[in-house]
């Protein structure tokens, strides 16, 4: 029976289950911490925290395990970005600079 696949890991995509969320737990593929604020569903940058949970403590490191009571895995990983999502937002960027000109 295939495990249930509940997120993927922030760096590098890999599929996670429900138990690779613990706190000492780490990607097997790449290490990083998979409890962590850039796993995390509420993680936003520009956001007061960089956390969508305004009452969540402040924590410095965010892609460090840490015992965040607001942690619920992303469904999909923040840092793969496709390429066209990247071209997207330079050229959003380039548009609203344009009007500020």
């Amino acid at each position: 029976m295939k495990p249930d696949i509940i997120g993927h890991c922030w760096h590098c995509g890999t599929d996670l289950t429900r138990a690779d969320y613990g706190r000492e737990n780490h990607c097997l593929s790449c290490g990083k911490a998979t409890r962590a604020c850039r796993n995390c569903r509420l993680y936003q940058r520009g956001r007061p925290n960089d956390c969508l949970e305004p009452l969540a403590e402040s924590i410095t490191d965010k892609a460090r395990a840490n015992f965040c009571e607001h942690f619920d895995p992303a469904l999909k990983p923040t840092a793969a970005r496709s390429p066209n999502d990247t071209q997207d937002s330079d050229h959003l960027r380039q548009a609203a600079e344009s009007l500020f000109k």
